[in-house]
Order: C-alpha cells, then structure tokens, then sequence
C-alpha cells in the first residue's frame, strides 16, 4: 500500500457535524468476484450506482482496494478509518458537491490526491477541479482505460511525492547530526566566532586536540556561508603518500608521471566557488606550503606537468591539532603560509573544558546508535552521567562517542548504568600519572584536567595530593577510592582525618562506601 497523510479522525468527525447529523451510514467496500492483492486503497465517490459499479470493477481489476461512498459525509467517515491513497469523486452530488469536498479537504491539509468526474466533457468543470486542487479529471461516461490511465498516474505522484518527503527527512536528520551542540561559555564564543566569519570570504585556521570536532565546524561556517550550495572537498595532508599531495591538491595532465594516463582535476578545481577543507595543514612539505603560499595570494596554479595557469574562487579552512604559531616559529612550517592561514584562527575547546555539554552530547550519540541498531534507550542512571563528567576525555568528543555507542550494544538495560561504562574508571597507575592542580582557594578537591603543582615535596603534602587525585578519579567515592589507593577504606577515613581533608557531608555520611557531595 503506498502511505498517504489523512485527516485526523477529531477533524472529519468535526467536518461531519458541520454538515449534520443526518448523515448516512457508512458504505461497505464495493468488491465485486474473488479479492485480489491489492496494490492501493481508492475511494471513489459517485451517487449513481451504476458509475459506482464501473469505477469498483476496473479498479478492483487493476489490483486496487476499492472501498465505495454515495456522498461527501460517507467519503469522510471513510477518510477517517485511514489508509487511503486515492480518491476519485464525481463533480455533482446532492448535497456538498465534489468541487466543495475537494475545497473541505484542501482546507484541512489533506495530502491525498483526488481526481475529479466531470459529466459531459465540461471544461469549466474541469478547469475549476483542477484550480481547487485536484490532480486529474476524467469526463463521462466513463472509459475503464481512461481511469486505469489516471489512476496509474496519481499513484506515480503519491509515490515520487512520498519518495521525496523521505529524501528531505534525511537530509534534515542528516544537517541535524550535523549541528554542533555545546551551552558552555567557551563552546558559546566560538559558536558566535563562526557565526561572523561565515558570511565572509576570510581563510580560517581551526586549531585544537583531536577528536574535538575541527571538520564539524569546517563544515558549520560552509553551511552557513553564502557558499553553502557548492562544494565542500576536504584533503587530509597527513593520511596521503608524500608523492600524491601535490596531484590530489592542483591536478595533473596526462604523462605528467608514470601512471598518469589522463587529466585528473584537484582539490581547488573541485572546490571552485565553494570551500576546501585541508585537514592537518601542518603535517604539510615545506615545498609544497610554497605552492599553496601562491594560490592563496594569486587564486591560481598549474596542474602538476602542465603550463596552463588555472584561476579558482577557493575558501580555505585549515585544521591542525598542533600549535601552529609554535611550529613555524621553529621552522617547521612556513612563517610567512601561517599568516595567510591564520586570517581568522579559532581554537576548538578540549571535552574537559565544557563538561557541562557532555549530557546533551551523550544523549545524541545514544539516540543515533540506538536508532540504528533498533533498540530503545530512555536516558542514563544519574551516576552514569557523574561518571561521564568526571572522566578527563583525552580523546575529546570523538571518545565520547566510541563510549556511548559501545555502551548502547551492550546494555539490554534502556537506562543506560553506571557498570557500563567502568572502563572509563582508571587503575591506580593512571590515577598516579593524571594532573590535577587545587582550585584557587585552595579548599577544595583538587580536579582532573590540569597540571599538578605541589608546594613542596613534603611526604604529607604528596600523600594529601595523592588522595584528593584518587577521590577525584572514584568520583568522590570512598570504597573505590580506597581500591586505588590499595588501602582499606577505614584507613582512608583516618587519612582523611589526618590531612585535614574530611567535610562536614563526609562527617554525616555513614556507609563504607558513600559518596562526597
């Protein structure tokens, strides 16, 4: 059956008692002889039985369901049972004609098509069906060849018309999984930063860990650029043979090497009047960066064994998880390129900077793999989450993601739990070597992300430092903090005691394993 958008029943039971409560009951499906498969449901509309005779048997011979009504009222409680993809109606009818039946369902937003009987070749009636909204007219008498004809053309509509409503519901699912999510205030700047650099025609030199996401925002300032309906051809300069760069970015004519049997165009002619995307500019040749140097002043180049200067309107975006100004600074990269690159630089903030996004993050990855692998997930246990924001993320959003959809596979729970995520806890080993540093005043438990400075090398100092680490790394829970530490958790509470480290929440708190607030 091809799917056709209906009348909600609330609606056509409100479009009925506009018309009154004197309606007749609804018909039964006309079916003359054996059922057949049926390749559709049409609804014809016909107050002459003997039109309504013709139009059931060539529809049911065609394969169709045919399901029969004398009059408007009746075709709207037909409507209201759903299912249907086709109606075909006559023009006059007692009562609401078929030119105000297709103007009630026009009104409401009715997505099934309806093709309209005129009698006696009337081209005013014809005319008018077909200014309402109709898809068709047939005149009479009716010619069972003339109907199949129309009605094989109506299916074709409903079904490119479906066909096309998909392909837009992908492509809007596809931008969506496309849109950056972050609330933090660093993730807020540099949303704003691209933004106002998208509408120009400024070269961007996005800088940050990997996994943070550089493409993904590649992509935001094309999509949002004026840009946006022509190419967008990514290279990455770090994953291509030193001896394929040059080629894959300007081209070469035929001979130009061994095994260059014809023309081949590059990256910039691809990506002429839109945007090119080189992924790890620094792991670019020195003589190579010089090439690129003279297409960025000039907009052209000559393919790789040609003559021939070629004139491009390129945007270019650069990535790199390196510290680029450091880099030429010490001569591993061109001065003179990364100033032309770094018209408008952006820094893209680790995870570990914006916890505070990693919720809204987590719930997209969880939605998309549980879509695609067909299992339902409602959301994860609140110490799930704890976990997740506690974690340092040296992966950054790329980490986060292998997490969760590791996670969605193999929970049959729909709340994702804590225990599914335990290998994101670390081992004593990896507490001992993450940096922590105290906040500023001091007091607090020191936290994952930063470097540790220790005023002195004082043992007690370096055993206060080293509990507060591990408290940080169980997620302020004693009994697995005591694990890391290969204590007893009553030894950790004397420790803590004697540090000075115990809170009034810990003082209350009196299970072995409690958490800190």
């Amino acid at each position: 059956m091809i799917p056709g958008k209906l009348l909600p029943g609330l609606d056509i039971m409100r479009l009925l008692s506009s018309i009154g409560r004197g309606c007749a009951s609804l018909s039964q499906a006309c079916l003359y002889g054996p059922a057949t498969p049926f390749m559709a449901n049409i609804l014809y509309v016909d107050d002459e039985p003997a039109a309504g005779m013709i139009l059931a048997d060539t529809l049911e011979r065609a394969g169709h369901r045919a399901i029969g009504a004398r009059n408007v009222p009746e075709a709207l409680k037909a409507l209201a049972g759903g299912g249907i993809d086709l109606i075909v109606s006559d023009y006059q009818m007692p009562g609401i004609s078929g030119l105000e039946f297709l103007a009630m369902l026009r009104s409401e937003e009715v997505a099934v098509p309806l093709i309209m009987l005129t009698g006696h070749a009337s081209i005013e009636h014809a005319v008018a069906a077909i200014k309402a909204g109709a898809i068709d007219y047939i005149t009479k008498p009716i010619s069972p060849e003339q109907l199949q004809l129309a009605v094989d053309q109506a299916l074709e509509f409903v079904r490119l018309r479906d066909e096309n409503q998909t392909l837009r519901r992908e492509v809007m699912e596809f931008r969506n999984e496309r849109q950056i999510l972050g609330d933090s205030p660093d993730m807020r700047r540099v949303l704003q930063m691209v933004a106002t650099v998208a509408p120009t025609r400024a070269t961007v030199l996005l800088q940050g860990e990997s996994g943070t996401g550089k493409e993904l925002f590649a992509r935001a300032i094309h999509d949002q650029s004026d840009r946006r309906d022509k190419p967008f051809i990514k290279l990455n300069c770090a994953a291509m043979p030193e001896g394929l760069v040059e080629s894959a970015l300007f081209g070469h004519e035929r001979g130009a090497f061994t095994g260059a049997i014809r023309r081949v165009e590059g990256a910039f002619e691809r990506a002429h009047k839109g945007t090119l995307l080189l992924d790890e500019i620094s792991e670019m040749r020195l003589d190579l960066q010089a090439k690129l140097l003279r297409v960025l002043q000039e907009q052209e180049f000559e393919r790789v064994g040609g003559t021939t200067p070629i004139r491009v309107d390129v945007r270019i975006i650069a990535t790199t998880n390196r510290d680029l100004a450091a880099t030429a600074a010490a001569g591993a990269f061109r001065q003179d390129l990364y100033y032309r690159l770094s018209v408008m630089p952006m820094t893209i903030p680790p995870l570990r900077e914006r916890l505070e996004d990693i919720p809204v993050l987590a719930a997209r990855f969880a939605r998309r793999t549980a879509a695609e692998i067909g299992k339902e997930v409602r959301g994860f246990a609140p110490d799930a989450l704890k976990l997740l924001q506690s974690h340092p993320w040296p992966g950054n959003v790329r980490e986060l993601q292998h997490a969760v959809e590791r996670a969605v596979i193999l929970t049959p729970d729909p709340m994702l739990p804590v225990q599914v995520f335990d290998g994101l806890r670390p081992g004593i080993a990896e507490v001992l070597d993450r940096p922590l540093v105290p906040k500023p005043n001091g007091t607090k438990p020191l936290e994952a992300g930063h470097a540790l400075h220790l005023p002195t090398l004082n043992v007690a100092e370096a055993e206060r430092a080293l509990i507060q680490r591990a408290l940080v790394a169980a997620n302020q829970n004693r009994t697995r903090a005591a694990e890391l530490l290969g204590i007893s958790v009553r030894t950790l509470r004397n420790k803590l005691n004697v540090r000075g480290l115990i809170t009034a929440e810990m003082a209350t708190d009196g299970g072995e394993g409690g958490q800190l607030s």
